[in-house]
């Protein structure tokens, strides 16, 4: 039921946000009772946080960031592998191994209308990526007989769409019992006073809280005790825009768990200093993420006598997690990041106005935030070229050309491990298009063991 009025008035005046009723009079009943929800929906103690934090910002500086020294980095080969491997497979055939897709995003900056995961990236199937990511997990729980709960975050924006694309499609094949939808939480955005931005004259300027609120949003819509009454004890973490992903990949996964990993995290070189990917980093016995915008100029350049970046590996949020960690974090307050950004906002007279330069401040938590309380972490190294390809720009690097190129790579690379001679261009790229349905072959060996003989690459080539 809505907040009552007069509720939502004192309450609103105690936290000095009563501006945000100043158009009442002139709302309808359909925008009053609009505005009454989101009140009611608002976190007030994130919001004095938050308040507090433009008081204190002109104080806050890098200077937490100084000192700061690259974290180990652990890279898997030779007998190491194979036994993390083998402990990651039992995990999995125990169905102890959840999974957690971050997905609230929309399409907008690629030129498509809707959910960023209904995008088409498939080299030949145009495959979506949520089909690419749902297919992978069914494929490991054939693989091993077991089953891998599929726990996707949306958000308020696409969030029915998301629900509906994977019933129209039934699942991509998984049990619908295993797939469960949660939303993501919504902040707003405050003016430097404090004050919260309307964009509408009967409704509040909100944003998504960052990939740090999956953890409040798993907590409150029971995600967490799902896991706990399925039996999972350890929790693979990714994001929808990448689909070299290996999903609960076994040997990372049986890492973290011989090495009794509250959080691990997955990194890889950086294609240069200035690459927007926050660095794993030390300081008085603690780890962190520094995001690349909080390294100084200096930092991002450094490098080693033998020439290598100082700070060369980046993360790419491909975590694990063990559950408990999760549910100790969610239950725990995460630092609050804001930034000075362009906002839609109401002017006096009720009309939207769009600025053209940014106006007021958004909140957000990040996920990397828990990464200090974690008694025990580990990165492990993989090359990017395997696993990481993520479509955020319509055109140029991280684009859907440069995802589909490393995924028809990808596909040469595995054929060639398998004695197939891959035809390829100057740069590498095979001169064919090539695509590996996740459910056809997993991995090298499994593709090995499909391929009918004498087979060749004389033309595209969908292995579905």
């Amino acid at each position: 039921m809505t907040i009552e009025f007069s509720k939502a008035k004192k309450l609103l005046d105690e936290h000095g946000q009563g501006d945000v009723l100043r158009f009442w009079d002139r709302l309808d009943e359909g925008q009053r009772k609009s505005l009454l929800a989101q009140v009611e929906d608002l976190d007030f103690t994130s919001l004095g946080r938050m308040g507090r934090m433009l008081e204190a910002r002109a104080a806050s500086d890098r200077a937490g960031y100084a000192g700061i020294t690259p974290s180990p980095v652990v890279e898997l080969a030779g007998q190491e592998a194979a036994g993390a491997r083998e402990a990651g497979r039992e995990a999995l055939r125990a169905g102890q191994v959840g999974v957690v897709l971050v997905a609230g995003g929309q399409g907008s900056r690629l030129g498509f209308n809707g959910p960023k995961g209904c995008f088409p990236v498939g080299p030949l199937s145009d495959a979506t990526l949520f089909a690419i990511h749902a297919r992978k997990i069914l494929a490991s729980e054939r693989l091993y007989d077991t089953q891998i709960p599929f726990y996707i975050m949306t958000s308020r924006t696409n969030d029915a769409a998301t629900r509906d694309f994977f019933l129209q499609h039934n699942g991509f094949g998984l049990n619908p019992d295993r797939v469960k939808f949660f939303v993501q939480g919504m902040w707003p955005a405050l003016w430097e006073d404090g004050r919260m931005v309307l964009d509408r004259p009967g409704h509040l300027f909100m944003s998504p809280d960052g990939h740090g609120g999956t953890l409040t949003a798993l907590l409150k819509n029971g995600m967490l005790a799902d896991m706990a009454s399925r039996g999972i004890e350890t929790v693979f973490y990714f994001q929808v825009d990448n689909p070299l992903v290996e999903i609960a990949d076994p040997a990372f996964i049986g890492l973290h768990r011989l090495q009794n990993a509250d959080m691990s995290l997955k990194v890889c070189a950086k294609r240069d200093p200035g690459e927007g990917l926050g660095v794993v980093a030390g300081k008085d016995g603690r780890h962190m993420i520094v995001e690349y915008t909080e390294l100084t100029d200096e930092q991002k350049n450094e490098r080693l006598p033998d020439g290598r970046l100082k700070f060369l590996y980046g993360s790419v949020a491909i975590h694990v997690f063990s559950r408990d960690f999760l549910q100790q974090e969610a239950e725990a307050e995460l630092p609050i990041h804001l930034a000075h950004k362009k906002v839609p906002f109401c002017d006096e007279a009720g009309n939207t106005v769009k600025p053209a330069e940014p106006n007021a401040f958004k909140f957000e938590k990040f996920i990397f935030d828990v990464l200090p309380d974690a008694a025990r972490s580990l990165n492990l190294a993989f090359l990017r070229e395997d696993e990481f390809s993520p479509v955020k720009n319509a055109t140029g690097s991280d684009s859907p050309a440069t995802a589909q190129r490393d995924m028809i790579r990808k596909a040469g690379r595995w054929l060639r491990e398998c004695g197939v001679d891959v035809p390829v261009d100057a740069s590498g790229t095979p001169l064919h298009k090539i695509e590996i349905d996740p459910c056809y072959a997993a991995s090298p060996e499994e593709l090995k063991a499909k391929l009918p003989a004498g087979f060749r690459v004389d033309g595209d080539v969908l292995l579905a």
